[in-house]
């Protein structure tokens, strides 16, 4: 019988969320996402040294910023070897409200991609959905560079992205979640997941209003969240969920249209003064997100400790 993840592969692009090789060739997924926590995990494991090594030797005597993006373009270099798509990396969360410096950070990975004879149309460069990390996008689509926008925990964050024609969005399922449940303890959403529940009104709404914009659910709790969001245009998913998927043969149907309903006075735009304030209304979102760039921006000052001692 056919595995549920073959089955799941079938209804969505099925994405590896990780930077350790062994798991990309073990799952051969088309893409692969990264993030400075999984790069900071990566890196500590002896045998991924080697991309250390080449990367630090490349970038010496340049800036701490230009050899961190150069580690991290060497794990989607050596990511790219293996799958056949696109891989995300992530610039320097501690960036994420300066809108020209992620650009700049944008273009120096991908000049670091392309001088490793990576073409630019298998890079999503990964960057918090702020409005200032939108405002980069903007700018790096219009130069052909591709963006991930991601901790999208509101449909406002999404839509702006949508508007901005960014390539991919990565709308957050398993900490929306846990937030629900740290602050309404009393209630089950076994049944009723609001992480799922965000990503499936984001869905509607792109494909309702046009948007071109591909929607990656991620961040997920369980293996109950990925299979709710089957059909989804991609899926990123870590090993150990890709593991029991592989491991089970449960029916996998299509199932993301599913009970979406978008908010009837949803504005076609949102100028900044009303994102602003329609995030800041939006309690979980607004909590989620600036939790989220500080998880990135600690790892990634551990990140950079530890390549200070090469």
């Amino acid at each position: 019988m056919e595995t549920s993840l073959g089955q799941l592969e079938k209804h969505s692009i099925v994405v590896a969320d990780t930077g350790d090789l062994e798991m990309v060739q073990k799952f051969r997924p088309r893409d692969a996402t990264t993030n400075p926590s999984l790069i900071l995990r990566a890196a500590q494991q002896e045998r991924h040294r080697f991309i250390i090594d080449k990367a630090l030797h490349e970038s010496k005597n340049r800036s701490m910023g230009e050899r961190m993006n150069a580690v991290v373009a060497g794990f989607g270099v050596e990511i790219l070897k293996i799958i056949g798509g696109r891989v995300s990396s992530e610039i320097d969360a501690r960036f994420s409200f300066d809108a020209e410096s992620m650009v700049d950070l944008a273009r120096n990975i991908i000049s670091t991609y392309e001088r490793n004879g990576i073409d630019r149309e298998r890079i999503l460069v990964k960057i918090a959905a702020t409005w200032e990390g939108v405002l980069a996008a903007k700018i790096l689509e219009r130069e052909g560079i591709h963006c991930n926008l991601t901790l999208i925990f509101s449909l406002e964050q999404a839509l702006i992205c949508g508007q901005a024609g960014v390539t991919l969005i990565s709308p957050f399922v398993g900490r929306i979640l846990d937030w629900y449940a740290k602050n309404n303890p009393s209630i089950d959403f076994s049944g009723d997941d609001p992480g799922v529940n965000s990503v499936k009104t984001i869905y509607k709404c792109y494909k309702t209003r046009g948007y071109e914009t591909e929607v990656m659910g991620a961040s997920f709790r369980n293996i109950g969240e990925i299979v709710s969001l089957s059909g989804c245009d991609l899926l990123t998913i870590g090993p150990k969920f890709l593991e029991e998927l592989q491991s089970a043969t449960f029916k996998v149907d299509r199932r993301i249209e599913n009970n979406a309903i978008i908010p009837a006075n949803l504005p076609n735009s949102l100028s900044e003064k009303e994102f602003r304030f329609l995030l800041n209304e939006n309690q979980m979102a607004t909590e989620k997100l600036s939790e989220g760039i500080r998880s990135f921006v600690e790892d990634t000052n551990s990140l950079e400790k530890l390549l200070a001692q090469f």
